[in-house]
């Protein structure tokens, strides 16, 4: 047999087309719970934060002083964009993008 032939049969074997069936794991609607609680929790703290940086803000401009409530806010718009732009990212990911 020469190496070109085995290398044919080994691509013929490897690109055989792999049938997978899905399955529920079992706890899943108990995950899927626990994930839900921890998204509200994302946003009720994203909001937390832009509320308190706002009164930051507000303080900064009335007393004076360093200016830090916009990284603060930038930060919080960030990380809103992100956690919620998780579960598209993991879906594309999971799913090979289709």
């Amino acid at each position: 047999m020469t190496t070109a032939s085995a290398v044919g049969e080994t691509l013929t074997v490897l690109a055989q087309e792999i049938r997978i069936t899905p399955t529920e794991p079992p706890g899943a609607p108990q995950l899927l719970n626990l994930v839900n609680y921890l998204s509200w929790l994302v946003m009720l703290a994203g909001i937390a934060s832009l509320i308190y940086a706002g009164g930051k803000f507000g303080w900064e401009r009335f007393h004076g002083g360093a200016v830090e409530s916009p990284k603060i806010i930038l930060g919080a718009l960030v990380g809103g964009i992100i956690a919620t732009g998780a579960g598209g990212i993991m879906n594309a990911v999971v799913t090979g993008g289709a």
